[in-house]
């Protein structure tokens, strides 16, 4: 498996997360996102992934090589051909539970403080820190709601879900752009017994070949 990663992004970095719940190794393969324009911008990148983004997983599957493209096709993907450990429940109401709280991080949240967003809100001068701020605190509000009556050491139950796959670099992402978490508790007791396993440790960004000094 070859995965194309930025690390900083938080698409890619619950990829790298997944990949490491099921214990799979993989090629790392830089795109600088910010460099230059962005390395996504390149013809080359384009032919893997029409909307230039990151993360694509390059995989082996009956015999054919396919690159796959976004996160949570990709992490369903890997759940479904590596099923040991689960991501998702066993029953139907509870998988869409748990497929709420991650929706409600990658398309709630996080396409409102990405790179192509903030390009675009420079462009109409629009400060994009009070941006960010703004949406992720309202995203995270609507969260800690959804998940706590749910949530045990998790944000469902006492066992790692895609949700917290989603959650773990969101609030990376929220501490990165100064946001006031104390009001959520459910997600902090998540993220905090998350980051202390083995997978999620590996995929921290600070972790990655391409990382940078802040």
């Amino acid at each position: 498996m070859k995965l194309w990663s930025y690390w900083r992004s938080s698409s890619a970095y619950r990829v790298r997360i997944a990949l490491g719940l099921k214990g799979l190794p993989f090629e790392y393969a830089a795109v600088h996102l910010i460099r230059d324009g962005g390395a996504q911008h390149q013809a080359a990148f384009g032919d893997l992934n029409p909307l230039r983004q990151v993360p694509v997983l390059e995989v082996e599957d009956s015999g054919q090589r396919v690159a796959l493209v976004q996160s949570v096709a990709i992490i369903e993907y890997l759940d479904e051909r590596f099923p040991e450990p689960p991501l998702l429940p066993r029953t139907a109401l509870d998988r869409a539970h748990v497929r709420a709280l991650t929706e409600s991080i990658n398309s709630g949240i996080q396409p409102l403080q990405n790179t192509d967003t903030f390009r675009e809100l420079r462009r109409h001068g629009i400060d994009t820190e009070d941006w960010a701020r703004t949406f992720i605190a309202k995203g995270l509000a609507a969260l800690e709601k959804m998940a706590a009556p749910r949530a045990g050491a998790f944000l469902f139950g006492d066992g790692v879900s895609l949700a917290d796959v989603y959650l773990v670099p969101q609030l990376y992402n929220a501490r990165r752009w100064g946001v006031a978490l104390a009001a959520f508790p459910t997600l902090l007791r998540a993220d905090e017994n998350a980051r202390r396993l083995p997978a999620f440790l590996a995929a921290a960004p600070d972790q990655q070949p391409d990382a940078e000094q802040p």
